[in-house]
């Protein structure tokens, strides 16, 4: 029984009109299958973080109705929730391709809780004009979620360019000292341009449910 090891939230959604995490990084695939077989009893939607191709593979030889993200590495199981176009719309903005599967985590999430998005990827600081050039397109978003690794500095130029919500999602890429994203955390939390929120290095899920409680708000 799953309460051996998990106490599963299934009143969050309603609480909080968010959907329980599972963090599956450091579960069995046993573990991970137990929980799905829950969430499927109460009838409610499961997201799982953190699962490799071959624990996937484990889960839905066992589960075969629940379904991997790849991009993302996460499990799902069950419909989105209904689109709510009235929301707005949360722009997830990335400096570089090495910031895919974190940015991927934050647009999935965002769209099982039924958040319209777009993913804009390759608009890093270091070819400042890709985001001068974008400026019209990130002033129609509600939020914008901008990832960045090596210096962590996209999301500093953002928060002084636009005046909607900027959440800075510290991405572990990088040489040097910036590897483990620590110096883009860093320099996140030291930025200059106020208002500019941020979260946990590689904190997707963390980055999509602050939007999720702004667009609500």
């Amino acid at each position: 029984m799953t309460d051996k090891f998990a106490r599963l939230d299934f009143e969050r959604l309603k609480r909080l009109g968010m959907v329980e995490a599972v963090w599956g990084e450091h579960k069995s695939s046993e573990q991970i299958i137990e929980i799905l077989h829950q969430f499927e009893i109460a009838s409610q939607l499961a997201l799982v973080t953190r699962v490799d191709k071959t624990k996937a593979g484990e889960v839905l030889a066992n589960i075969s109705y629940a379904k991997y993200h790849s991009n993302a590495s996460c499990l799902s199981l069950g419909k989105p929730l209904p689109m709510k176009a009235s929301l707005g719309e949360v722009l997830i903005v990335s400096g570089g391709t090495s910031d895919l599967a974190v940015a991927t985590e934050a647009d999935l999430f965002l769209q099982f809780h039924g958040i319209k998005t777009e993913l804009l990827m390759d608009i890093g600081v270091a070819g400042l004009h890709r985001v001068l050039s974008n400026l019209d397109r990130f002033k129609k978003a509600k939020v914008v979620i901008a990832c960045a690794g090596m210096e962590g500095a996209l999301p500093t130029v953002l928060a002084g360019l636009i005046p909607q919500p900027v959440i800075g999602l510290p991405i572990s890429v990088g040489y040097g000292v910036s590897s483990g994203g620590f110096a883009a955390l860093q320099g996140m939390l030291a930025s200059c341009s106020p208002g500019l929120m941020v979260v946990n290095i590689d904190n997707g899920y963390g980055a999509a449910m602050a939007a999720l409680r702004i667009v609500k708000s």
